[in-house]
């Protein structure tokens, strides 16, 4: 199995720069391949949770195609503060 992590967004951007919201999305081809992606996002202030997962599993599909299909086996969607 081969596993890929990805990053979206550098973690020294500074937070006035950074997105409202902090997201992990871990997906997989069972037995074939895994990746995790991360990042920050400001969503639309009329999104909803299912719009964003959808559109940050739209936005990983579209950098790897073959995880089109694949599985969500983790999604984390937080305010991007302490």
């Amino acid at each position: 199995m081969t596993s890929q992590t990805s990053q979206t967004s550098t973690t020294a951007t500074p937070a006035a720069t950074q997105g409202s919201h902090m997201w992990v999305m871990t997906l997989e081809i069972p037995g074939r391949e895994m990746t995790t992606q991360y990042g920050t996002w400001t969503p639309p202030a009329d999104a909803t949770r299912y719009d964003v997962f959808t559109a940050l599993r739209d936005h990983i599909a579209a950098q790897q195609p073959e995880m089109k299909s694949a599985n969500c086996v983790f999604f984390s969607l937080e305010p991007n503060r302490l």
